[in-house]
């Protein structure tokens, strides 16, 4: 139970926050972007037992941010059609559910979630 508590805590909180970016963001979210931003916290989490430099978690977080987002854009947009988000008129998309711009903000928001993921680490002393 000790171990899973902090990564139910990455969890809760990316969710919490991810969805929290986007209103303050877009105004709106949906309510799978709380189980998006939840996943994405929760692989930085596990990530960070990684010996990786401060640049390359965020690299690191980039790209986990930046797979969470297609693949949840693939199954919910695509798959589903739910039309949650569509980048496709976006510079540098890929099948209009991720791109370039978008990225660059998760490099930037990974700087955050790195040290987010550290405190959670430190509290429960892992």
């Amino acid at each position: 139970m000790k171990r899973f508590l902090p990564a139910l805590m990455a969890f809760l909180l990316g969710g919490l926050l991810y969805g929290l970016c986007e209103l303050l963001y877009r105004g709106r979210t949906h309510w799978t972007m709380l189980l998006a931003g939840g996943l994405c916290l929760l692989l930085l989490y596990f990530a960070g037992g990684m010996p990786l430099s401060l640049w390359q978690r965020c690299l690191l977080g980039m790209a986990v941010i930046t797979a969470v987002e297609f693949l949840f854009g693939c199954v919910l947009n695509l798959a589903l059609g739910l039309g949650i988000w569509d980048y496709s008129g976006r510079f540098g998309n890929l099948l209009g559910q991720i791109c370039l711009r978008y990225s660059l903000y998760w490099l930037g928001l990974s700087l955050p979630a790195s040290l987010l993921c550290g405190f959670l680490r430190r509290l429960f002393q892992e």
